[in-house]
């Protein structure tokens, strides 16, 4: 292997830059980077779920593709048991409103962002499953630079 840019290929311990977009299946765009800096990331830190770095092997600069990610190597699948029913007074001075986002912490402490789905009297149904959940997603790349990752 020469040490022209060019011949390096995405593979674990490489450094990507590439531009992305992230599609629905009606081509409604979740996320891009075409407005902005380029994405970089080192293959398999764990800045994109597996479901999305797969692909990309063997990949190079120059590089345009599109691949279809189905729920179970995206977001996963919309699980129902994920739909919790709360007490109106859980949400203390907020007016809980369908599609209203909250973010709520479990027993753990950690951060469970919901959507309202559904108020009911005092009862409120809240969806914890990721937004795009049982989604599958058309990730559209150009890779612009692939090189050895320096280990800092």
């Amino acid at each position: 292997m020469s040490d022209d840019l060019h011949d390096y290929v995405i593979d674990e311990g490489m450094e990507i830059t590439l531009h992305f977009t992230l599609k629905l299946e009606d081509a409604t765009v979740v996320d891009s980077t075409k407005d902005k800096e380029p994405a970089t990331f080192v293959f398999g830190d764990g800045n994109l779920p597996p479901g999305f770095e797969h692909p990309l092997k063997g990949l190079g600069a120059g590089a345009h593709d599109s691949f279809a990610i189905p729920p179970e190597h995206a977001f996963g699948q919309h699980n129902e048991q994920n739909i919790q029913t709360l007490k109106r007074e859980d949400f203390g001075d907020e007016t809980p409103e369908p599609g209203l986002m909250l973010s709520f912490a479990d027993k753990a402490g950690t951060e469970l962002p919901g959507v309202v789905k559904e108020v009911d009297g005092e009862r409120v149904e809240v969806d914890f499953n990721h937004p795009l959940a049982g989604r599958t997603l058309t990730f559209e790349v150009e890779v612009i630079n692939v090189k050895p990752a320096t280990t800092h």
